[in-house]
C-alpha cells in the first residue's frame, strides 16, 4: 500500500463518518494484495500471550503468471509477518523452514479441529516429500489441531490449488458454513470431498451443523461489464469484532445469502462488500485480510 493509496483510503473512510480513532496503517512493500495467505498467523502460548507465526510463502507453489508466463514473485510477501513482528514488538515463531502453509489453506473450529485440503499442503509445489502424518504433526505443535478432516481437493484448478476458505469455513465452533451440494459441484469441487466435508465430525466426534448459503444466481460480471464465466461465493467473508463483511455481486442472491450469514451472528452485523473487481483478480474477502485477536 502506497502513501497515496493510504491517503484515499482516509479519504473514503471520512466521507463515510467512520472514526479513524483505532485504525492504524503499517506500509509494507508486497508482491501481491493477498495477506491472508502470506501475512501473520497469531496464536496464544500456554500463558495466554499473543505472538506471530511466520509460515513459508512461496506464491501459491510457485506459480507463474497466466499473461505473463513469468514466475510469481513473492519474496516481499514472505517478509510481512516479520516485519509486522517486529514493529509490533512481538515474539515471532519462525516456521519458514518447516512447511509452506497459507492462511486460506486451513479453518480451525477453536476446539482443535483442521480442515483442509490436500492439495494446498500436500503438494510438491509447497512441501514436496511431506506426508499427511507430518503435516499433522506440525499442525498440533504449532495450531493446536487435534483432529482433522482432510478434504483431497484439486491440484491446478485455480491458483491456490483449491484452498478451503472459498467453499467451506467453520462459523463456529460447531457449524460449517459452506453450500448445497449441486452449488459445490458447480464450484468444482468433487463429489468424494462433498461427502467427506457433509460427513466431517469435531474433535469429540459429533457431526457439525451445516449453514449452506447459495452461490450467486448468475455468473459475475465486473463494473466494467467484464463477464468473468463463473458464479461468486458467499463463504469467503471475514469477521470483525461487530461486523461481518459478506461478499456481495449486484446480484439476485446478495440479500438471501447476507440474511443467512446474518442469522449465524445476531451480535454483530452482516454488511454486504462489493467484491466483483476484487474477485476478477482472484480472491475475494477473507482473502484480502487477516485478524489479529484482542489482547
Amino acid at each position: 500500500m502506497s502513501k497515496c493509496t493510504t491517503g484515499r483510503i482516509i479519504s473514503l473512510l471520512t466521507a463515510e463518518n467512520i472514526p479513524l480513532t483505532n485504525v492504524d496503517f503499517k506500509v509494507y512493500k508486497t508482491d501481491d494484495t493477498w495477506i491472508r495467505d502470506n501475512g501473520p498467523i497469531y496464536v496464544r502460548d500456554k500463558n495466554g500471550n499473543l505472538l506471530i507465526e511466520d509460515w513459508r510463502f512461496n506464491g501459491w507453489g510457485n506459480k507463474t503468471d497466466a499473461l505473463t508466463g513469468l514466475l510469481i514473485q513473492s519474496d516481499n510477501c514472505n517478509e510481512i509477518p516479520s516485519k509486522i513482528a517486529s514493529d509490533q514488538g512481538r515474539t515471532k515463531i519462525d516456521l519458514t523452514s518447516k512447511m509452506v502453509n497459507e492462511g486460506g489453506s486451513v479453518e480451525i473450529d477453536g476446539n482443535g479441529t483442521l480442515m483442509a485440503c490436500k492439495s494446498s499442503i500436500l503438494n510438491s509445489n509447497r512441501n514436496p516429500g511431506m506426508t499427511q502424518e507430518q503435516a499433522e504433526s506440525i499442525f498440533k505443535k504449532y495450531l493446536g489441531a487435534t483432529n482433522f478432516v482432510w478434504l483431497d481437493g484439486q491440484a491446478g484448478i485455480e491458483i491456490t490449488d483449491q484452498h478451503i476458505d472459498g467453499f467451506a469455513r467453520f462459523g463456529n465452533s460447531n457449524t460449517i458454513v459452506t453450500m448445497r451440494q449441486n452449488d459445490l459441484i458447480d464450484y468444482d469441487i468433487q463429489q468424494s470431498d462433498i461427502d467427506k466435508l457433509y460427513a466431517a465430525k469435531d474433535n469429540n466426534g459429533t457431526s457439525y451443523t451445516f449453514l449452506k448459503v447459495p452461490l450467486t444466481q448468475n455468473d459475475v460480471t465486473t463494473t466494467n461489464g467484464t463477464n468473468l464465466g463463473y458464479k461468486g461465493s458467499y463463504v469467503n467473508y471475514y469477521i470483525s469484532n461487530t461486523k461481518v463483511l459478506v461478499p456481495n455481486y449486484n446480484d439476485s442472491n446478495d440479500a438471501s445469502a447476507n440474511a443467512i450469514i446474518q442469522a449465524l451472528y445476531p451480535s454483530r452485523t452482516v454488511v454486504g462488500i462489493d467484491v466483483r473487481n476484487l474477485y476478477e483478480n482472484g480472491g475475494i474477502i477473507h482473502c484480502v485480510t487477516q485478524q489479529q485477536p484482542v489482547e
